[in-house]
């Protein structure tokens, strides 16, 4: 770290600067061209430290553990575990593979004991135990039928692990107890070619975003479709990217025209759209009062300040290699 960057990530008092993120994408290796996982400052965009890792195109904490896990996106998909330092920064601890090909996504459970990694290339599902320590253990594998791509695991609170499969337009399902297993109902099969990407959870809601159709759908507790709208306004090819909810509204990136759209978490109806500061942006967080959004084409992390929930560009941008994912963390 250098003496600039260890000057900013300290407060007055001397601790550590509260507010940073990790930045995860694609590496020379798995076709992009990021250093690993970087980390940045959120307040000065001053950036840290970069930890060399292979294509970390997503990245998890754990909830308890300063432990971080990045899969890496390639055709022998990995998973790595490393350790967060008090003052932000990364060692490896281990690696081991993904049990599929192009992992795109994972996520830790709330109780800090597993790690379910969504593989894209063949639609496997693999599950892994966490020990103490944040190392993973054990692990279950679920491969699925040709076609299939799984692209986001969500732990919900009632005990499924609900995974998206863009290719066989479902939501696939597994209990999550002292095994994790099928679900004995199967999957929820969603609109035909809807391609459901990144999906969110808000009270007794599923806001889910469809790459290949364009849409935002939202669906009842049990799965039943209520509404599905455009999630962009704009004319041309949109293939909607994340998808999260805060504060009263739903927030989509859209990939193609370029953009965040706002909309209303209880009718869909459009708030806002606004430039993304960049292309085709990938994914985002929210972070106090900003939006950072991950510009993966051109190679930078917007910063768009938002008011009344709503986000606007201001021209600020963090550079960075493809990136793919931003995670902040306190």
């Amino acid at each position: 770290m250098s003496l600039r960057a260890a000057q900013v990530a300290q407060h007055r008092d001397g601790s550590m600067m509260a507010e940073v993120a990790y930045v995860g994408g694609y590496t020379p290796d798995t076709g992009g061209s990021g250093a690993g996982i970087t980390l940045v400052e959120l307040e000065s965009l001053v950036r840290l430290g970069v930890t060399a890792a292979p294509g970390p195109s997503f990245l998890a904490a754990h909830p308890r553990l300063p432990v971080l896990y990045a899969v890496g996106e390639s055709e022998q998909g990995t998973v790595s575990v490393l350790a967060r330092a008090g003052d932000g920064t990364l060692t490896p601890l281990a690696r081991r593979p993904s049990e599929g090909s192009y992992p795109c996504h994972l996520a830790v459970d709330p109780s800090g004991t597993l790690l379910a990694v969504a593989n894209y290339g063949d639609g496997t599902v693999s599950v892994h135990g966490i020990d103490e320590s944040g190392l993973l253990t054990g692990v279950s594998i679920f491969p699925y039928r040709d076609g299939a791509h799984a692209h986001q695991a969500v732990f919900g609170p009632d005990g499924v692990l609900y995974v998206t499969d863009l290719g066989a337009d479902e939501v696939r399902r597994h209990l999550v107890g002292a095994q994790v297993t099928s679900h004995p109902d199967g999957p929820v099969r969603l609109a035909p070619g809807m391609g459901p990407r990144h999906m969110a959870r808000s009270g007794e809601h599923w806001y889910v975003a469809g790459e290949l159709d364009g849409t935002v759908r939202v669906y009842d507790d049990g799965w039943r479709e209520i509404r599905a709208v455009p999630a962009s306004a704009a004319e041309g090819p949109n293939h909607p990217s994340h998808l999260e909810v805060s504060g009263g509204f739903v927030y989509v990136g859209n990939r193609g025209p370029d953009t965040i759209s706002v909309l209303s978490t209880t009718t869909l109806e459009p708030v806002a759209e606004v430039p993304c500061g960049g292309v085709w942006p990938r994914h985002f967080a929210i972070a106090g009062d900003r939006m950072y959004v991950a510009n993966q084409r051109s190679d930078g992390i917007a910063v768009l300040p938002m008011k009344d929930g709503i986000p606007r560009f201001d021209g600020e941008v963090f550079a960075v290699g493809t990136p793919s994912c931003v995670l902040p963390r306190i």
